[in-house]
């Protein structure tokens, strides 16, 4: 297969054939028809000169060569050309996409920088917020006492119309409706409880405490920049403590003034006060409600005190009116109540006088039983107690409750009283003490019309003496030493160890 030219050749060829054509032309190629020239005289007549096939191919490649050299000159300096705009448009797009690029870290560098900037400002003004709030809470538990509301004589009228209308109920429900109402810190008064006894003018007051946690736990916030973070300051153990010991004599002292302001003095001389915290024991984990201060103020007392005076140490305050404060509340150490009394068991009722309805040899069989109830009450207030009488849905067995003051302390007494014409039974005494144990009184008295056997007398020697029996030969001598009347107890038969003139 023949070797296909190249193009280079291919131009030699074509160029060498042309310069030939053209040479042939000069040197021979006159036309045919035009007559011979013919020499001068004493001329020779010249030979046509036949040119050198050899040089003139060589001179044909040179030429072609040179023709061949300039088109390659030609085309490298093109291809150059092109290659060199190519390399500046490149180079172009290259420094464009640079340029950008940079711009691009330059936007991203700027956006950052305010985007750092801004959260340090957040977070600034989140360090603040968090202390102000912490600062707020602060002086808002520490302004317990010194915020009190004003104009609570207003309601004299209000606890008048109720005492009308409801009764020693109504005084208490007046009462509690205010407490609760009061405008205290979020938290610092979950629950109140009152009640109102008007033969002793004095209000019960049960109130519930705040826990430790109602102190903030932090003193302030601070701001870590390297981390960008927050973080709190925490309070002083020594500090939370004495805080919340101060915070619990404030509100003592804040419910027992918003009492005396709310209720006129012809109807209230003193008020007793028990606070309870309900919370969590974390070493049962059980729920718990401990007294932590119980006092009795005497109106007269109270008035006396300067509430507003800035130097007014609330715990000293409480101590100077013989409140009983425990030394370490944040532990839930609990005191001994001046009264333990239970509002939500002993909702307490008013009741008229049966005393000045009896004639002078009434039997105590045929009395009503609740006038019989009342009667009992009235030979223990004869005898030197407060007592009250228990609601009838929630009374878990009792009766009445007395009390009675002395400088050792407060005796409690549950009292149960039992008009019946038989044996009082040892399950009844044994359902009496589980009440009492209950709901820790003092004592336990039962009472009743006719009389008990060997079993029960055991289980009063068995138990400590927490139990006293009244049978009705005792209640008929106590109601005639007491009261002054001479009672009959009209029981079917004599019972043993009795003798007539008991009955009669």
């Amino acid at each position: 297969m023949a070797r296909r030219k190249t193009v280079s050749e291919l131009l030699a060829e074509a160029y060498l054939a042309k310069q030939q054509a053209k040479a042939a032309e000069a040197l021979g190629g006159e036309p045919a028809n035009k007559p011979a020239s013919k020499p001068a005289a004493g001329q020779r007549p010249r030979k046509p000169r036949r040119p050198d096939p050899d040089a003139e191919h060589k001179r044909l490649l040179a030429a072609g060569e040179k023709i061949l050299t300039r088109e390659d000159a030609a085309r490298a300096k093109e291809a150059s050309r092109v290659e060199t705009g190519l390399a500046k448009r490149q180079a172009a797009r290259l420094r464009e996409a640079q340029s950008t690029e940079r711009e691009r870290v330059r936007a991203e560098r700027e956006q950052h920088r305010q985007e750092r900037e801004a959260l340090a400002q957040r977070l600034k003004d989140d360090v603040e917020l968090r202390t102000r709030q912490v600062l707020r809470r602060r002086e808002e538990l520490e302004a317990v006492l010194s915020h009190r509301p004003e104009g609570l004589d207003e309601w004299h009228p209000l606890v008048e119309q109720a005492l009308v209308h409801g009764g020693a109920v109504g005084v208490a429900e007046v009462v509690a409706d205010l407490l609760r109402r009061s405008p205290v810190p979020e938290g610092c008064r979950d629950s109140t409880e009152v009640v109102y006894v008007p033969e002793a003018r004095r209000l019960l007051v049960d109130m519930g405490l705040p826990p430790l946690d109602v102190l903030p736990t932090v003193t302030a916030y601070r701001l870590v920049a390297q981390r960008a973070e927050i973080v709190a300051q925490p309070a002083k153990e020594a500090d939370q403590q004495d805080a919340y010991r101060r915070l619990v004599a404030r509100l003592a002292l804040r419910a027992l003034d918003e009492v005396f302001s709310v209720t006129p003095a012809a109807l209230v001389d003193d008020v007793l006060l028990n606070g309870h915290v309900s919370t969590t024991d974390p070493a049962t984990g059980r729920a718990v409600r401990p007294c932590v201060v119980s006092l009795v103020a005497q109106r007269e007392d109270f008035a006396e005190l300067v509430l507003d005076e800035p130097k007014l140490d609330p715990q000293r305050c409480l101590r100077s009116l013989g409140a009983v404060v425990s030394k370490h509340p944040y532990d839930l150490e609990p005191v001994p109540p001046v009264v333990e009394f239970d509002p939500s068991r002993y909702k307490l009722t008013e009741d008229a006088s049966v005393v000045a309805g009896l004639d002078s040899r009434p039997d105590l069989l045929q009395m009503d039983p609740f006038a019989f109830e009342r009667l009992v009450r009235e030979l223990f207030e004869a005898m030197g107690y407060e007592t009250w009488r228990t609601q009838n849905s929630r009374d878990d067995g009792l009766d009445a409750v007395a009390a009675k003051r002395d400088p050792v302390g407060v005796t409690v007494i549950a009292i149960q009283a039992k008009r019946s014409k038989n044996l009082v039974s040892p399950g009844t005494v044994r359902a009496l003490l589980g009440t009492v144990e209950d709901k820790d009184a003092s004592r336990g008295v039962l009472v009743t019309t006719s009389w008990f056997g060997k079993a029960s007398y055991d289980i009063v020697q068995r138990n400590g003496q927490r139990l006293d029996l009244i049978d009705g030969r005792n209640l008929k001598a106590l109601l005639l030493e007491h009261l002054g009347i001479d009672a009959l107890i009209g029981l079917p038969k004599l019972p043993p160890g009795w003798q007539a003139r008991d009955l009669t």
